[in-house]
């Protein structure tokens, strides 16, 4: 590696570190001609597949605007940052996985949608009224009456409409 300093031609390892989620290496590294150090961060290159765009358009996969979605969707809600770059590379991880070497925006944001649901009900239906194009209020109470009916009690999350069903009855 060339070193920014003095462009000379060979640097040696000092250090290497593993980041902690596993996906990259910090090396820090040291200029034999100028002796002046500086990192590099190592990351696996894997070709994503391209994205097919509602109308037909082809694009490059860019995390960045995966990224700027679930920004989006997650808002002012109470969700961590730890939780949403793991929401993020979990989406990037399916995309990978999914084999093939273009992919519909749909099924993408299939993926995000999944992870909305798990991290943040009020997040996915935000998400899902765009990505479904909701026309109206029904559209909105369905989408959350089909979550709450889906969902397993106690998820620790708030209810969508009004009180659980069975504390209804004891608000005064």
């Amino acid at each position: 590696m060339h070193c920014p300093f003095c462009q000379h031609t060979d640097t040696r390892v000092i250090d290497s570190r593993v980041s902690e989620d596993g996906a990259t290496i910090r090396r820090r590294r040291g200029c034999e001609a100028c002796g002046e150090r500086f990192s590099t961060l190592e990351t696996i290159e894997l070709k994503l597949p391209a994205i097919i765009k509602s109308d037909g358009r082809r694009e490059a996969f860019d995390a960045r605007k995966l990224r700027a979605g679930f920004d989006r969707a997650l808002q002012k809600r109470p969700v961590a940052e730890e939780q949403i770059e793991s929401a993020v590379r979990a989406v990037v991880h399916a995309v990978r996985m999914a084999g093939e070497r273009e992919l519909a925006s749909r099924r993408v944001g299939e993926f995000v949608m999944a992870e909305l649901r798990k991290l943040d009900h009020v997040a996915y239906v935000r998400f899902a009224s765009v990505y479904r194009s909701f026309e109206d209020v029904a559209d909105f109470r369905e989408e959350i009456e089909r979550l709450e009916r889906e969902l397993p009690a106690g998820e620790g999350q708030l209810p969508l409409l009004g009180a659980p069903p069975a504390e209804k009855g004891r608000r005064r």
